[in-house]
């Protein structure tokens, strides 16, 4: 068995949030994606990018690597339902008003096909459904560049002033 080394790096995430704090739900989620905010530590972990925010809908893309893969020789779920909680939960943000915040209540992930090292690059794509005062729902699916469905999703999202916290 031939051994493999992966190392990263994160920035200190408060400094992120403290800075989130300030500004709309939409403008946080694009400074991130524009790398005007650093990335969360998670992203780095996993190696994935936001690559695309609107009003209610939000992109996240990952090129799936071997260091994702589970026993099995498969990427593992989590990946997928990561990326599905990551993308559905920053769609809800895009809509949310200076100081309120989300917290994932439920995360519904059905799997529909494995991904390996050579799927290519995927994209996680969520989009609001509902925005209530204190709950939001979305949607999200898994595709890759030929529009294959990998991974569909649902959440529902608690809504809250994050400046209490």
């Amino acid at each position: 068995m031939s051994e493999r080394t992966r190392t990263f790096t994160w920035s200190d995430p408060a400094g992120v949030g403290k800075a989130g704090l300030s500004m709309a739900g939409v403008d946080f989620i694009r400074a991130i994606a524009e790398r005007r905010l650093p990335p969360p530590p998670i992203a780095n972990l996993m190696d994935f990018d936001i690559v695309e925010v609107g009003e209610g809908r939000v992109v996240f893309a990952v090129v799936p690597q071997e260091f994702h893969y589970n026993p099995i020789g498969v990427v593992h779920g989590g990946l997928a339902a990561t990326l599905l909680d990551s993308a559905m939960g920053c769609a809800v943000h895009t809509l949310l008003p200076e100081g309120r915040g989300y917290t994932t209540l439920e995360l519904k992930v059905n799997y529909v096909r494995p991904m390996k090292h050579d799927t290519g690059r995927v994209q996680a794509i969520g989009k609001i459904i509902h925005l209530g005062g204190k709950i939001a729902t979305a949607e999200g699916t898994v595709v890759d560049g030929a529009g294959k469905l990998y991974a569909h999703a649902t959440t529902t999202c608690l809504l809250g002033d994050i400046r209490s916290r």
